[in-house]
């Protein structure tokens, strides 16, 4: 199989990557990987989008950052997130750009979440931490101005992994989510798909380095076949929240992703699935030295809103047997 057809420009980050001669992932400490995740996002993103206010709140001990792309007093749609950086690295202020662009251009109120990083903190407190911050959201929307009918959540990376899990324990306990915005998720700890071998090394994110995060997210010893480790172990995938599920061409993840968003499909959940090609992991945090990464906003924002729009009340229950 041939080789993908990077975007010229993503080719050009991956080359300037190259050129710091930075160890690999899997031989930093997690300080180190967290500074390196950090600069490289100040100087990757570009220009903030404007959006009307910002404020830190606190979640029932979960540090919090709004975003409200207007002002208004008539309840908004909302999209609680959690930011990638393999569980280990990432925070508030990395995915600063990504929560202001989807406020802004999707016109919905981002809850950004600071959850607990691994190896600190291994499975499960980033997970309990984004549970947790769900529930204040969906338990306060009358008094943070939302609709309650209409709130998703969403992340990219570790932080899709996080958002599929959250979303299935938002069904069996009766927490009323929207949409479930997954963008390149980790969904199976197996690490055995054919893009695993295709995109192995040279694009960004490696094996290796996957491998890594994932020791450092199951330090605590929990088992990688749980299902609130890999969403993909779940068996029953019904009546889930309407999902959007985003890849890049070569990464990882691609297989994984695309594989978890066939059986929602199949699972009679309402799923969109955007492979952006010529795109490598984490292409969304490039936006300022990537035209594509950009425009990705504006082309998800639509579909974002549409889905959101529609409340999880409108979730079809599957057809019974036979």
């Amino acid at each position: 199989m041939a080789p993908p057809l990077l975007d010229p420009q993503i080719q050009a980050v991956l080359d300037e990557q190259e050129a710091e001669g930075l160890p690999p992932v899997e031989q930093m400490t997690p300080d180190e990987v967290r500074e390196t995740l950090a600069r490289r996002s100040r100087e990757q993103w570009g220009e903030l989008d404007e959006v009307h206010a910002i404020e830190d709140a606190d979640a029932d001990g979960v540090p919090v950052r709004i975003y409200r792309p207007v002002a208004t007093d008539e309840p908004s749609m909302a999209l609680v997130y959690f930011h990638g950086g393999g569980w280990v690295a990432g925070s508030i202020e990395t995915h600063e750009g990504p929560c202001r662009a989807i406020a802004r251009r999707a016109g919905i109120v981002v809850v950004s979440v600071e959850y607990r990083l691994a190896p600190e903190y291994p499975f499960p407190a980033g997970l309990e931490d984004a549970w947790t911050a769900t529930e204040w959201v969906s338990r306060n929307a009358a008094e943070l101005k939302l609709d309650v009918d209409r709130i998703g959540v969403g992340g990219d990376s570790s932080g899709g992994n996080l958002a599929a899990v959250v979303a299935r324990r938002a069904r069996d306990r009766a927490v009323p989510i929207a949409l479930q915005l997954l963008l390149y998720p980790a969904t199976s700890a197996d690490q055995n798909t054919p893009s695993y071998s295709l995109f192995s090394s040279g694009y960004g994110l490696t094996r290796d380095a996957m491998r890594w995060y994932w020791e450092q997210y199951l330090r605590g010893g929990a088992d990688p076949k749980h299902p609130e480790v890999s969403p993909a172990e779940e068996r029953d995938l019904r009546r889930l929240p309407r999902a959007i599920v985003v890849t890049a061409e070569a990464d990882v993840l691609r297989d994984e992703a695309e594989s978890y968003a066939q059986r929602l499909f199949l699972s009679a959940v309402e799923t969109e699935g955007y492979r952006y090609d010529g795109m490598v992991h984490g292409f969304l945090r490039m936006a300022g030295k990537v035209q594509r990464s950009n425009a990705a906003y504006d082309e998800l924002a639509p579909s974002i809103r549409a889905m959101l729009e529609k409340t999880w009340r409108d979730v079809p229950s599957p057809a019974p047997p036979g």
